[in-house]
């Protein structure tokens, strides 16, 4: 049987009202009366209803939190930042995955709204007109973890992803590398399309090195997309020396497919992937990458989605996290 406020006022000898200031925290309680409601509520194993009480304050400290994949290591890390800011400013997270189908993440955000969470963080490839529209129209604030929404309306948290890979491939260039493959994540998302391709034709026109549409492989974040990938570059007429990646799983790929063929990393082939998730250690040899901050991603997302729901002023909507190369043993 559920124990109520009502049975621990009675069993209290007190109002329900005074149940609820002792549950609440509020010190106008005397201290004799407080010390017997917290005893019986030991006793009778009350729980506070969550949702009365959000019903009461018009809040539920509930957070939705929509993500692609929580299998993907990527998104896993990012969930991870999300949770402990969460849990540091004593909110509860609902996590769903999106599966990358618009029908379902417009499904997802309508059920979250409807369970009256305080706020949403989402993250997803390919936010379109339609998905700004839908932001706009929610209740609560929504911030975006690691996904680019291009007019700059929704709050959002990312690294500079053009400049990231321009950073990448210039530094090939400096090693002395004409031939640079770019094993890119579906390029119906911007973040692919408008901001990491960007980054790798600036460097290559810069170097007056020609673009090589056989050098770039679009692939689906994968480890079969990373293996499929490789034979096809070995199909290019200009076989290239060295190859970004656009995910750490690809990457893996890239690599096995390499060493499948008898080739070495990095003698035969430079390598640098993008996330430095732990997959990026755990592969021999180690992976030089972009460093994304993952956890920060998700923590500042969620950080700014706290001061959004509480009306606090935020000094920038449009967070852009910094980024690095680590180097490791991929690259010479």
């Amino acid at each position: 049987m559920n124990i109520t406020i009502y049975d621990v006022a009675r069993e209290a000898n007190v109002s329900m009202a005074t149940v609820s200031r002792v549950v609440n925290g509020n010190p106008n309680v005397k201290p004799v009366t407080r010390k017997k409601v917290l005893e019986v509520i030991e006793r009778l194993g009350y729980r506070p209803n969550a949702v009365a009480r959000g019903l009461a304050s018009k809040k539920t400290t509930t957070v939705g939190v929509i993500i692609p994949d929580i299998s993907n290591i990527f998104f896993a890390e990012l969930a991870r930042g999300i949770e402990d800011i969460a849990t540091m400013y004593k909110y509860n997270i609902i996590l769903s995955n999106s599966d990358q189908n618009k029908e379902k993440e417009f499904h997802l955000l309508n059920t979250m709204l409807g369970k009256q969470v305080d706020g949403i963080v989402f993250m997803g490839g390919n936010i379109s007109d339609e998905h700004v529209v839908e932001f706009e129209k929610s209740p609560v604030p929504i911030v975006l973890a690691g996904s680019i929404e291009e007019t700059a309306t929704i709050p959002s948290v990312n690294i500079d992803y053009e400049q990231a890979v321009y950073d990448s491939i210039k530094e090939f260039i400096e090693k002395g590398h004409r031939n640079i493959a770019f094993v890119v994540g579906p390029l119906h998302e911007p973040r692919n399309s408008e901001k990491k391709l960007k980054g790798y034709q600036r460097a290559l026109e810069e170097s007056e090195i020609p673009y090589d549409e056989e050098l770039v492989i679009e692939g689906d974040y994968t480890y079969d997309s990373g293996l499929e990938a490789f034979e096809k570059l070995l199909e290019a007429k200009n076989v290239p020396t060295a190859i970004l990646v656009g995910s750490d799983e690809m990457a893996l790929g890239v690599v096995h497919g390499a060493e499948d063929k008898g080739y070495s990393i990095p003698e035969n082939f430079e390598v640098i992937t993008s996330d430095n998730t732990r997959l990026s250690l755990m592969v021999r040899p180690q992976l030089t990458t972009i460093v994304q901050p993952l956890y920060d991603i998700g923590a500042v997302a969620m950080r700014l989605l706290t001061k959004l729901m509480n009306k606090e002023k935020a000094t920038e909507n449009i967070v852009i996290l910094p980024h690095r190369i680590e180097h490791r043993q991929s690259t010479k």
